[in-house]
C-alpha cells in the first residue's frame, strides 16, 4: 500500500486517467518498395549549428495536406505525397501493410552499425471532419524537415522515419509497428510528434486536467511539452536544452528565443496517468523502448482539435517553427551520442 501511495502521489504531478490498453497485432508486411536514387553522403557531417528549418517548407508541407485523411483513398492520397517528398529528398520509403492501414518507413544508415538508430515519427492520418493542419500535419511536415536536414549527414546513429495510418483510430499503425520485434531491438530512441503547430499567447488560455500541479514556464500557453517515461530520462534530458540553439524571434513573447520546454518524466510507463498514453509513443513504452511523445497539448489548448476550422491559418507560425527547430536539434544532438538510451 505505501508503494501504491508513493507511486500516485509521484503521478499526480505528471498526468489525470484515462483508460487505455494495448493489444499486439501481428507483424506488419512490406507490400510496396520505392526506388529512390542512392543517398550521395556528404564529406562531412553537419553540426547543429547548421541545421536550420526552413518556414516556407514546413508550410508548404501542411498546406498540401490539408484535407481530412480519414477515408481509404484520402490516407492512399497523403502516403503518395510523403513517400514522393522522400524520394526527392533520396530516401528510399517502404510501405508497410497491417490490417487496418499502411505504414511508411524509411532509414538512412549511420556510421557506426553497433549503435542503435533513432526513430522519428508521426501519424498522417486525421478524424473523419477535421483536414488536421495541427493534428498531424505539422508532425508530418517536421519529420520531412528532419528528413532533408539530416538524411545526407554522417552521423554514428542511424535515423529512421516512420508516418503512422490510423493513430486516430485506436493508434493501430505504431502498434502493428511495434509488433516486430527484430526491429524494435535496433532502435535507441523515438521521437514521436503529435500536434506542434499551435500556440496561445493570452493569459491563462493554457489548460491543465485537474490534479495536475506542475509548474509550467508560462501562464499562456506558449511552450512545447516533451513527455517520456521515466526510465529513460536520457531522451528528456536531450530536449531540455534544445531550445537554446539558433536564438532566433521565433515566439512572440519571448523574442529572441525558441520556445520554452517542458518536459514531464512520467513513472510506470503511465500505468496510473493513462492520460499519457493517448499517442504513437505508448505502444514503444510497453515494449521497453524509450520513446518521448512532443506536443502543443492538443486539445488543452488548442480550440479547433478534431474540429474542420484545423486548417492552415490557424497554425501559429512562429511556435510551429520554433517547436521544428527545436525537434531537430534534439534529433541531431541524439544522432550524434554514443551511450545507450534503453
Amino acid at each position: 500500500m505505501l508503494v501504491v501511495l508513493v507511486a500516485v502521489a509521484v503521478v499526480g504531478s505528471r498526468g489525470t486517467a484515462l483508460n487505455k490498453f494495448f493489444q499486439q497485432p501481428t507483424s506488419p508486411t512490406i507490400v510496396e518498395r520505392i526506388p529512390a536514387e542512392k543517398l550521395q553522403p556528404k564529406a562531412q557531417s553537419q553540426t547543429v549549428s547548421t541545421l536550420k528549418v526552413s518556414v516556407g517548407k514546413l508550410l508548404a508541407h501542411v498546406q498540401k495536406l490539408n484535407y481530412p485523411r480519414y477515408t481509404i483513398t484520402e490516407r492512399s492520397r497523403s502516403r503518395a505525397y510523403i513517400t514522393t517528398e522522400l524520394k526527392k529528398l533520396g530516401w528510399k520509403p517502404k510501405l508497410e501493410k497491417f490490417s487496418n492501414g499502411v505504414n511508411i518507413f524509411a532509414e538512412r544508415p549511420g556510421t557506426d552499425i553497433a549503435a542503435k538508430a533513432i526513430l522519428v515519427a508521426a501519424h498522417y492520418d486525421t478524424v473523419a471532419s477535421s483536414p488536421g493542419a495541427d493534428d498531424n500535419a505539422t508532425g508530418v511536415a517536421v519529420t520531412l524537415e528532419i528528413a532533408r536536414l539530416l538524411g545526407a549527414s554522417r552521423t554514428s546513429r542511424t535515423l529512421q522515419l516512420a508516418f503512422f495510418d490510423q493513430e486516430e483510430t485506436g493508434l493501430l499503425g505504431s502498434k502493428a509497428f511495434v509488433s516486430n520485434s527484430a526491429r524494435l531491438q535496433k532502435i535507441g530512441g523515438v521521437i514521436v510528434m503529435d500536434m506542434v503547430g499551435y500556440a496561445c499567447y493570452s493569459v491563462g488560455c493554457q489548460q491543465y486536467p485537474k490534479g495536475l500541479p506542475v509548474n509550467p514556464p508560462s501562464n499562456k500557453g506558449d511552450f512545447l511539452v516533451v513527455v517520456g517515461d521515466a526510465e529513460h530520462l536520457p531522451l528528456l534530458s536531450v530536449f531540455q536544452n534544445s531550445s537554446m540553439i539558433f536564438p532566433t524571434a521565433f515566439s512572440k513573447e519571448r523574442k529572441g528565443s525558441l520556445p520554452s520546454v517542458l518536459t514531464l518524466p512520467i513513472p510506470l510507463k503511465g500505468l496510473l496517468a493513462p492520460d499519457t498514453l493517448r499517442s504513437d509513443h505508448a505502444p514503444f513504452w510497453y515494449q521497453g523502448v524509450g520513446a518521448v511523445l512532443v506536443t502543443d497539448t492538443a486539445n488543452l489548448r488548442t480550440p479547433y482539435y478534431h474540429k474542420p476550422s484545423d486548417i492552415p491559418a490557424n497554425i501559429e507560425r512562429s511556435f510551429f517553427t520554433g517547436a521544428a527547430q527545436i525537434v531537430v536539434n534534439a534529433t541531431a544532438k541524439l544522432l550524434d551520442k554514443s551511450e545507450t538510451f534503453n
